[in-house]
């Protein structure tokens, strides 16, 4: 159970965005927190949430990356005991099948296709440290649709 503050008001913004369709308020409220946590100064485990749930919101695919680069930056930095001392379930390890799918999926939108297939390779050879349930099948099906969509182009 997340215990993290900062994390639990990204989460309001994931929840605003995925589940109540509130993409521009989901947006501000995620500006707001990156402006409160010192933005990549923050701690990483900010950054790295944040950015990645941020990436999520973007109009623009451009800035869709490059908060997806921050995202994999400042998960770079952390370390197994301060995600476990926020309440996050997974291991460091966890984090980067879908910070890696998100940038291969990006980067194929771009169409820079080896750089998405090796972020794609990246992400599955990760995919070990996901668990079996709900999260990592949602990723492993992230997995299998860019996939796809790669072996068409």
């Amino acid at each position: 159970m997340i215990t993290d503050p900062t994390l639990a008001r990204i989460n309001q913004g994931v929840q605003l965005h995925h589940h109540q369709g509130q993409r521009e308020t989901a947006r501000d409220l995620f500006a707001q927190i990156w402006d409160e946590i010192g933005a990549e100064r923050g701690d990483p485990l900010h950054v790295c949430v944040l950015a990645h749930a941020m990436a999520d919101v973007q109009d623009d695919v451009h800035q869709e990356l490059i908060w997806d680069q921050r995202a994999l930056a400042a998960a770079d930095l952390l370390s197994d005991t301060r995600v476990a001392e926020a309440g996050v379930t997974l291991p460091v390890a966890g984090l980067y099948p879908s910070l890696h799918l998100n940038l291969a999926e990006c980067y194929r939108k771009l169409g820079d296709l080896s750089r998405a297939r090796e972020y794609l390779q990246r992400a599955q050879a990760g995919i070990g440290a996901l668990g079996d349930d709900e999260y990592a099948r949602l990723i492993k099906d992230g997995l299998d649709q860019v996939a796809q969509k790669l072996a068409s182009e």
